[in-house]
């Protein structure tokens, strides 16, 4: 008796099974030390500075200067906190604000890479149903000698 249909595989249903949904660790080189040590130096660095602490040691430090700045009239104010205190203390705070904002993207890339495999868990599960049903009419047609045409996948 021939099948009603016959499901044929995606690669990437097979190619999936080995995965995980990618981290930020799993991006970084690894070609030679020098690469490895580079890219591990700069994170620890981003890190530090992408910080409110360093933000806020930025602040301080920047502070020191606001008395000479303010002797010096409006238009030394202006290039003080244009030149100094944005520049330092905002560089730091944009780096928090993006390292909150990395952290949510890579929650909803997993929770769509989780979301994906349980769609196709659910998709393999229809299959089954499907396969089950077609054996089911197979048995009814021959039984009632009914002749099912195969259909091409």
């Amino acid at each position: 008796m021939s099948r009603l249909f016959t499901p044929v595989r995606h690669p990437r249903i097979e190619a999936r099974k080995n995965e995980k949904p990618p981290k930020v660790a799993d991006q970084m080189p690894t070609e030679s030390p020098a690469q490895r040590f580079n890219a591990k130096l700069a994170v620890k660095i981003t890190n530090a500075v992408g910080s409110m602490w360093c933000a806020y040691l930025f602040a301080a430090f920047d502070l020191l200067s606001l008395p000479a700045a303010v002797r010096g009239g409006i238009s030394t104010i202006v290039a003080w906190v244009a030149q100094t205190f944005l520049q330092l203390v905002l560089l730091s705070i944009i780096m928090v604000g993006q390292n909150v904002q990395s952290a949510a993207a890579d929650k909803r890339a997993e929770d769509t890479y989780l979301d994906a495999e349980a769609v196709l868990h659910e998709a393999q599960q229809i299959q089954a149903h499907l396969a089950a049903q077609d054996a089911a009419i197979e048995a009814i047609a021959a039984k009632t000698g009914v002749a099912l045409a195969p259909q091409q996948p």
